[in-house]
């Protein structure tokens, strides 16, 4: 569907090839004014109303443009520049939906004649509207394994132009990408990945122009923006052959952690590859009838790390106390003791990358699945950017 038939007909711009002769003034001691003759007529302002998701266009006939200035209610500027030979002004983004700007634009004629032009004009309301949701948390400081992750509200069929209205800078022009994938939700999604873990104390900017933006299932009537910084550098390293969790810090090991996986056979194994650690959830309620496993449980459990959506976490399990460092009983999760959890919840860090290996687990951990990215080479995750 074409952006006319989603959005309705902008409302007609207001004193369109206006002048405003009370604001003009002829250069000082000009012929026309010596000998009484009326000075000359300042240049013609023509302002194209567009509809929303076009760029503003103002034009001057018999004259240039010397300044142009296009604001909407809350005061924001839609930038934009003269064209060469002064005639035309081009706004550097769309109109957004929904908004009317006030524009004055300010003319030159050739003999010095200038003047100002005043207009109004609104785009309509978009039909439907998308917006995101940002992850990690604005101002936050994030493990190595974060990515930048966007989920949309609604559909993104336009990919391509989403895409290029999201920036993304770093204090240390660390390289990275882009990647689409549909969130665990159903709903479109895209994640921003370095080539490798982040290096810590990057500073990560994002600057998501998307007013104005058609995203083919709705369209941004606002921007966003957002912030964080990479912490220390910390791998979690999860072998559930030997049964066993290592914390290391810059690569060192900081302490070893006997632990009970996922049973073997059957849907209660445990996911391998790379997870990043989503949420320190504390004590929470954990029910098997939620990820499809019947009855098997349904208790409060504590110290409770989220490592994907499909329900897989690192917490206390006292209840398997006879396995740990011995054998893999759990549902799928990575169990400990109550008190190596509660220790190891206080070192961890929300983007934290959990590496697991194991023989005897059910697959590898999805890139929607929680944050799976790293899961793909680096070659395969840029090829999942719409400008790939």
């Amino acid at each position: 569907m074409s952006a006319r038939t989603r959005i309705r007909p902008a409302l007609a711009a207001v004193a369109l090839c206006s002048v405003l002769t009370a604001c003009t003034s002829g250069a000082a001691g000009s012929p026309r004014e010596a000998t009484g003759r009326t000075t000359e007529p300042p240049a013609k302002v023509t302002v194209a109303a567009p509809a929303a998701g076009r760029v503003v266009t103002v034009t001057a006939t018999g004259g240039t443009l010397t300044g142009v200035e296009v604001v909407d209610a809350k005061g924001t500027v839609l930038a934009g520049r003269v064209a060469a030979g002064g005639t035309s002004w081009v706004s550097e983004r769309p109109a957004m939906p929904g908004t009317s700007y006030r524009v004055a634009a300010t003319t030159r004629t050739a003999g010095g004649t200038t003047g100002t032009t005043r207009s109004t004009f609104s785009t309509a309301e978009a039909e439907q509207v998308n917006k995101l949701t940002l992850a990690p948390g604005k101002n936050t400081t994030v493990g190595v394994g974060q990515p930048l992750s966007i989920v949309f509200d609604r559909p993104v069929t336009h990919k391509a132009a989403v895409e290029k209205q999201l920036r993304v800078t770093t204090s240390n022009g660390t390289e990275g990408s882009w990647g689409w994938l549909k969130d665990w939700s159903g709903k479109d999604r895209a994640d921003w990945r370095p080539k490798e873990y982040w290096k810590p104390g990057t500073k990560v900017t994002l600057d998501a122009r998307l007013g104005g933006t058609d995203s083919g299932g709705g369209w941004f009537v606002r921007d966003y923006r957002t912030g964080f910084t990479i912490g220390p550098r910390q791998v979690v390293k999860v072998d559930l052959d030997e049964k066993r969790l290592t914390l290391e810090r810059d690569g060192r090991a900081v302490r070893t952690i006997p632990v009970s996986g996922g049973t073997p056979g059957g849907d209660r194994r445990s996911w391998r590859g790379t997870a990043v650690l989503m949420a320190k959830e504390g004590t929470i309620r954990m029910n098997s009838e939620t990820v499809g496993l019947g009855d098997a449980y349904n208790k409060m459990v504590s110290y409770s790390m989220r490592l994907t959506w499909s329900g897989m976490y690192a917490h206390a399990a006292p209840w398997n106390a006879a396995y740990f460092g011995r054998a893999n009983r759990s549902s799928g999760c990575i169990g400990m003791s109550t008190a190596q959890a509660s220790s190891f919840y206080e070192s961890v860090r929300v983007g934290d990358p959990f590496e697991i290996k194991g023989a005897e687990t059910k697959g590898t951990v999805a890139e929607g699945n929680g944050y799976g990215a790293w899961n793909l080479s680096w070659e395969a995750w840029k090829a999942k950017s719409a400008l790939s």
